[in-house]
């Protein structure tokens, strides 16, 4: 597979490293990486041709500037609300993220260099290594724009950093810092901001250098803990999609779009 044909995602960089080490870099700086439909549907996709693909023994995913991935693009989400037929193809691409980066034998290293909300945070914590800058934060961000928490949350959430934790950071959306993050397993390392890719590349290296069989047999058995949890996820994603044909999920979008707290239907 050559490097032109991963060119063929939008706002997704390619560039291949030493030891078979591939670095995917999402690319929309001036919108803080947040994902719009075609970058969605990179994120969806990308995993099965990385599977495919011969020459790449691990990735090393990260973001553009100042963030990993700032949730979604609100133009986008706006179109969202009420639109069965745009909330029926989301619904798929983001189950297709979660088990797509479940089932790629590669490898997966996210470095989470900045700010991770929505679809970019399931990419981060759904890499099979997660690595954060100490000063990164990061939210599931579903409950501040009216919609359930979906996504990867529901299928990684409990078994990472167990249930109370997992009821509390969902329920209110709060940020998470990366040395929480790390203290409470939501990640696997939290590292300073300046050491950040240094560190993600050392352990994509050491991990591309060893035996890849094992590696990938072993990442394999360990995420059928994570598929057993496969009936919660997609009910989950229901919920949402469900949420997004409700008044909540409309007001949520044009609260964040005018920079003001929301004012929920269901609450008033």
């Amino acid at each position: 597979m050559s490097d032109h044909y991963f060119g063929n995602y939008p706002n997704l960089r390619f560039e291949r490293r030493d030891n078979g080490v591939l670095l995917i870099t999402i690319d929309r700086p001036e919108h803080y990486n947040a994902t719009d439909a075609p970058l969605h549907y990179g994120l969806s996709r990308v995993w099965d041709d990385i599977h495919d693909d011969e020459d790449t023994r691990v990735v090393v995913i990260t973001g553009e500037g100042e963030a990993f991935s700032a949730g979604g693009d609100l133009e986008w989400i706006e179109g969202m609300a009420g639109n069965y037929s745009v909330i029926r193809n989301v619904l798929k691409e983001a189950g297709d993220v979660v088990y797509r980066m479940l089932n790629c034998e590669k490898i997966i290293i996210s470095a989470i260099n900045g700010v991770a909300v929505g679809a970019g945070l399931a990419v981060a914590l759904m890499a099979d290594i997660s690595i954060i800058a100490q000063e990164a934060r990061f939210t599931d961000g579903h409950l501040r724009l009216g919609v359930g928490a979906g996504d990867h949350a529901n299928i990684l959430w409990p078994l990472a950093c167990g249930m109370p934790k997992a009821k509390y950071y969902l329920l209110t959306a709060d940020f998470i810092d990366g040395k929480t993050a790390d203290e409470i397993g939501l990640v696997s390392k939290s590292v300073p901001q300046a050491e950040l890719m240094d560190e993600a590349m050392k352990v994509a290296n050491k991990i591309a250098n060893g035996p890849q069989d094992a590696a990938r047999w072993t990442k394999r058995s360990l995420n059928l803990w994570l598929s057993q949890a496969a009936p919660a996820f997609d009910a989950s994603l229901a919920f949402e999609m469900l949420s997004f044909l409700g008044p909540d999920a409309a007001e949520g979008a044009r609260a964040l779009r005018e920079k003001r707290a929301p004012k929920f239907p269901s609450a008033q």
